[in-house]
């Protein structure tokens, strides 16, 4: 798959995230897409999960920062805001017949914990 292609995916994938039109994403029917949150298999069960929770995925708007591109994958950097929530991700797209085959969600979902705070310099 080459680039431009690669690049025109991301781009509608953030296209229709915006819109709110998920059940439109180019996703194929074995879609897998893994968070923090867990590995979820299957198109129909992505999108049966992105129905149940709306308030939660949808009404995004998305500020990309970076992006790579290389055989048949991709990564972008971006940030997420929906109101006054802001989300820092890192995303892996893998491409399959000029779709997305899988994603692999990179961000931080709470608190750290004490003991993986940092000191202060000194």
């Amino acid at each position: 798959m080459q680039q431009q292609q690669q690049q025109q995916l991301v781009k509608r994938w953030f296209e229709t995230w915006q819109r709110g039109d998920f059940h439109h994403l180019p996703l194929t029917d074995d879609f897998t897409h893994t968070s923090p949150f867990g590995v979820v298999e299957g198109k129909d069960q992505y999108l049966a999960l992105v129905e149940s929770n709306r308030s939660k995925f949808l009404g995004y708007r998305f500020i990309l920062h970076h992006q790579l591109y290389g055989e048949d994958k991709a990564c972008v950097c971006y940030t997420a805001e929906q109101g006054t929530f802001r989300l820092d991700v890192s995303e892996w797209y893998f491409f399959q017949h000029n779709l997305i085959a899988a994603v692999v969600a990179y961000y931080h979902i709470g608190e750290i914990r004490a003991e993986r705070g940092l000191a202060p310099a000194e």
